[in-house]
C-alpha cells in the first residue's frame, strides 16, 4: 500500500518553497476544509499533514481566535489581508503555543476566489524571552533594570520568606513603603493585612496610642477600646516608616515589643501577643544616628538584621523611560485617557535631570503633564519649569536625545564589565559586539576602566 503521506506531498516548485520556510503554512477551500498543510505546519501543531487535510481548520488548531475573531473569516469577508494577528493554538499534546497569524485570500489562475491561506508562526520562544525580560524587571509593582535593583531583587524572594525583622533605608520618595508591601506580597503572611504608619507624622503620646491602641477609661476622652497598628496587622506585615524619627523613650517600648513579641495597649492589666512581622524604613543613616546618640544602639542592632538599601533615581537613570511608561499605563487607566507615550526630547530632559524627589517626583511630573496634555504625546511644554530649564534660549537640549542613549549606553557597558569582572572580550561577547567595537565606545564615552583587563587579573589569579 502506498504511503498516504506521499500522496499529498508537494509536487511543485511553490509546495517546494512552502515546505522550506519554517512558518506554518496551509490552505483552506470555501468549506473551511485543509487542502494543503506544510512541514512546518506539522511540527508546529504535532499533527501529520495526513491527519490535518480534508478536515476543518477550526477542528485541527482549535485556536483562541477560531469562534469569534478568526482571522481567515475576515479576510475572506473583506477581501483583505491580515499581518501579525497575535493568539494561541492548542496542540497535539494539549499545549499551549503562542503564534503570531497572517491571512490571504486564495485564487485560482483565473483569479477567481478559491478559499484562503494563512501561515503562522509560532511565537514560544519569544513569549519565554518576553516573560524572563520582564521577570528580571519587574519584582511585584516594583520595576527597574538597574544592576544596583537587580542586586535586591535577587534577594528579594529569601527575604520575603524569612520573618526576620527588614530594615530598609533610602531617600525620601524611593519606594520604601512599595518594597515594604512587596516583600508582604511575597512572604507566608501575603494573605494577613499589610499595615504602615509613618511614625515622623504623630508626636510621641499619639504615635504610643496609634501604635499599641489603648482601652476604655485610659485616659479622659477613652469611652472605649481602641485597637493599635499591632493588633490590627495580626498575622500580616507591620511596617513602621520612618523610624528615625522615634523619641528615645518611645524606642524603649520598641525595642520591648521586637524582643518580647508582646505589647501593653494603653490602660491595660495584661500583654498581647504581637503576631506580626515587623519592617522598618528610613530616610536618615540610622548606624551615624546610633554613633550620635539620637538612636538607641540596642533597637539598632535588633531591627538591622535583614538590611535593604534603595537607590535614589539619579543612580539607576536608565530605570527612567521604564519608570515613565509605567506612570503613563497607570494614569491613563485612572484619568481614562489614551496618551501613547513622551516625546523624544522631553524624555531627554528627564534623562538630564537629576530627581532631588526621586520616583515620587517622577510620578508628580508624570501626573501634573497628563493634566496638561490634550495630545497623543507628551512633550516639553507640558514638563514644570525645573525640568525645562535646562533648555538653551532657541529651544535646542543642551544634550539631546544623543546624551539620553548615552547614558542608557554607558550603563548597559558598566553592568557588562562589572558582570564579566572588567574582562573586555567577555564583555564585548556578552553585549554582542565586536571587542574592537566595544573598546570605541568606551573611549568615546569617556568610560573609567581598570588600568588592567579582567582576563589578566585572572591570568595572574590563576599562576
Amino acid at each position: 500500500m502506498p504511503n498516504r503521506k506521499a500522496q499529498v506531498a508537494p509536487a511543485t516548485m511553490t509546495d517546494a518553497i512552502l515546505e522550506s520556510i519554517s512558518d506554518g503554512v496551509f490552505t483552506v477551500d470555501e468549506h473551511w476544509r485543509i487542502t494543503s498543510f506544510n512541514t512546518a505546519a506539522e511540527a508546529i501543531t504535532g499533527i501529520p499533514r495526513a491527519q490535518a487535510i480534508g478536515r476543518r481548520c477550526s477542528e485541527v488548531f482549535r485556536s483562541s481566535m477560531c469562534e469569534t475573531e478568526c482571522p481567515l473569516s475576515q479576510t475572506l469577508k473583506n477581501k483583505r489581508p491580515i499581518i501579525g494577528k497575535s493568539g494561541y493554538i492548542i496542540d497535539a499534546n494539549q499545549a499551549r503555543i503562542p503564534i503570531s497569524v497572517s491571512t490571504a485570500v486564495l485564487r485560482d489562475a483565473e483569479g477567481r476566489i478559491v478559499g484562503g491561506a494563512e501561515t503562522f508562526r509560532d511565537l514560544s520562544e519569544v513569549e519565554t524571552l518576553r516573560q524572563e525580560l520582564a521577570g528580571r524587571s519587574r519584582v511585584g509593582d516594583i520595576v527597574s533594570r538597574s544592576p544596583l535593583m537587580q542586586r535586591v531583587f535577587e534577594v528579594l524572594p529569601a527575604i520575603a520568606a524569612s520573618p526576620s525583622t527588614v530594615l530598609i533605608l533610602g531617600e525620601t520618595g524611593t519606594g520604601k513603603e512599595l518594597m515594604a508591601s512587596t516583600i508582604h506580597a511575597l512572604s507566608p503572611r501575603r494573605n494577613g493585612p499589610f499595615v504602615a504608619v509613618n511614625c515622623g507624622a504623630l508626636p510621641d503620646t499619639l504615635l504610643e496610642s496609634e501604635l499599641f491602641g489603648y482601652k476604655a477609661g485610659a485616659f479622659t476622652g477613652a469611652n472605649k477600646d481602641k485597637p493599635g497598628r499591632f493588633a490590627m496587622a495580626k498575622g500580616g506585615t507591620l511596617l513602621l516608616d520612618e523610624i528615625g524619627e522615634v523619641s528615645p523613650a518611645l524606642q524603649v517600648r520598641l525595642l520591648r515589643v521586637l524582643q518580647e513579641r508582646t505589647f501593653e495597649p494603653l490602660g491595660a492589666t495584661a500583654s498581647e501577643l504581637a503576631d506580626v512581622r515587623i519592617i522598618v524604613a528610613s530616610n536618615k543613616d540610622l548606624a551615624m544616628e546610633m554613633r550620635q546618640g539620637s538612636f538607641r544602639e540596642d533597637l539598632y542592632y535588633r531591627v538591622n538584621v535583614v538590611r535593604v538599601e534603595l537607590p535614589p533615581l539619579r543612580r539607576r537613570k536608565e530605570d527612567i523611560p521604564l519608570l515613565a511608561e509605567q506612570f503613563v499605563a497607570r494614569f491613563n487607566r485612572l484619568q481614562r485617557k489614551e496618551i501613547k507615550g513622551i516625546a523624544p526630547e522631553a524624555l531627554s530632559l528627564m534623562m538630564a535631570h537629576e530627581w532631588p524627589g526621586n520616583v515620587r517626583e517622577l510620578e508628580n511630573v508624570i501626573e501634573r503633564a497628563f493634566v496638561l496634555c490634550n495630545k497623543e504625546v507628551i512633550g516639553m511644554e507640558h514638563l514644570p519649569d525645573e525640568l525645562t530649564s535646562h533648555r538653551r534660549p532657541g529651544g535646542l537640549l543642551p544634550s539631546g536625545i544623543k546624551e539620553a542613549r548615552n547614558l542608557i549606553d554607558s550603563q548597559t557597558i558598566r553592568t557588562a564589565l562589572e558582570q564579566n569582572g572588567y574582562n573586555r572580550l567577555a564583555a564585548a561577547r556578552a553585549l554582542g559586539i565586536h571587542k574592537s567595537t566595544l573598546f570605541r565606545i568606551i573611549k568615546r564615552l569617556g568610560i573609567n576602566l581598570p588600568e588592567q583587563d579582567g582576563r589578566s587579573m585572572s591570568s595572574k589569579k590563576q599562576g
